[in-house]
């Protein structure tokens, strides 16, 4: 009778961790491929569950693990929230943030506009470690046991869990988005119009394409095709085993640049362009499945939960649209511009605005 019970106690409480496993969003884009498809859906209705204001923009995504949320703010500190309420567990002072911290392992990592990456206790905020490159940090990814992150002084870095640099790779020019990572291979694309391949392990270039266009986002890579916006005013699919672009899409008259990370599916690309517009591609193909207005730029990289994709634009708004259709199941209005991505997990959608305040939006019910 003891060992039922017992059994019987375990069984809920393995749930709960499980739950609490699942509801994670650790990385830029949600995985080391860097997708931006979350694991959770979305409720019929969006409401304002709760909201958290910084002095200063928050111009990326946040983390999410342990039922913490990490925000990093122009307003030089680096925040901790509870996911479920909102209320400040803590905060550090470090310096301008525009990068997405990343989290694992009860630590969360974050670069500055300083050049200064650094390494914190997830639970307090204390400093573990700090290193220093010559220029703005953009965004980081993990391999194994190192971590990847990115900069405008043109190089990328690898370091190992205690921050000491292994190798770091020149790409000729500033590079501004995450390093995507798979196969054991990271993925670079930037402002020197490559597209390159590098063995982690060793820190080489395996492979490049050329001449694919100034970049200022990340590339989502799925098997062997990785997707990418370009500054050209086109989006590109392009197979990184055979070093060769699959297709290349571009919108036709009023085509503006692509600063939006891609959301990549099984069918489909969604992607924001400075057209004021949201883009779904067929993803084999590389045509306009189809292609919704908003009121300015989206510059905010678009996620994808089950059914329905959800992104923000500098019109102040967050877009709730069907996936399959492109049309509009919700549109709620924030408190600024929207540069930042949201982030979906549990159900609930996080999503920062340049005017600093950090909304948690889901179901009341």
């Amino acid at each position: 009778m003891h060992q039922l019970s017992l059994a019987f106690l375990l069984v809920p409480l393995l749930l709960l961790a499980n739950t609490a496993q699942m509801a994670e969003w650790p990385l830029f884009r949600g995985n080391p491929q860097q997708t931006g498809v979350a694991k959770s859906n979305l409720p019929d209705k969006l409401d304002v569950l709760w909201q958290f204001k910084t002095e200063d923009a928050i111009e990326n995504a946040v983390a999410v693990a342990g039922g913490q949320v990490f925000v990093g703010s122009w307003d030089e500190h680096l925040y901790a929230l509870d996911f479920t309420t909102g209320k400040l567990l803590w905060k550090q002072k470090l310096g301008p943030i525009k990068a997405a911290p990343v989290t694992r392992d009860g630590l969360v990592f974050v670069g500055d506009l300083d050049g200064k990456f650094y390494c914190l206790e997830a639970r307090n905020g204390s400093k573990k470690w700090t290193y220093e490159a010559n220029s703005e940090v953009s965004g980081a990814n993990f391999y194994q046991d190192v971590i990847l992150f990115s900069s405008h002084d043109e190089y990328l870095y690898c370091l190992n869990s205690a921050g000491k640099l292994l190798w770091k790779f020149h790409a000729e020019g500033p590079i501004h988005g995450t390093p995507s990572v798979a196969d054991g291979k990271t993925f670079l694309v930037g402002c020197d119009s490559h597209m390159r391949v590098i063995d982690i392990a060793t820190g080489k270039e395996v492979s490049s394409v050329n001449d694919v266009g100034e970049s200022v986002v990340t590339a989502g890579v799925v098997d062997h095709l990785l997707y990418m916006g370009s500054m050209r005013n086109d989006v590109k699919a392009i197979d990184w085993k055979k070093s060769e672009i699959v297709w290349t899409y571009k919108p036709g008259r009023g085509a503006q640049q692509f600063a939006s990370s891609p959301a990549v599916t099984d069918k489909y690309i969604l992607i924001g362009s400075r057209d004021n517009k949201l883009h779904c591609l067929d993803r084999a193909k590389g045509t306009s499945h189809w292609v919704f207005p908003t009121g300015n730029k989206v510059d905010s990289s678009p996620v994808v939960a089950g059914t329905r994709v959800v992104f923000g634009s500098q019109d102040d708004k967050l877009y709730i649209l069907d996936l399959e259709s492109g049309k509009s199941i919700q549109v709620v209005p924030l408190d600024g511009p929207i540069s930042a991505s949201p982030v979906v997990v549990d159900g609930k959608v996080l999503i920062g605005t340049q005017k600093g305040t950090l909304y948690c939006l889901g179901s009341k019910s």
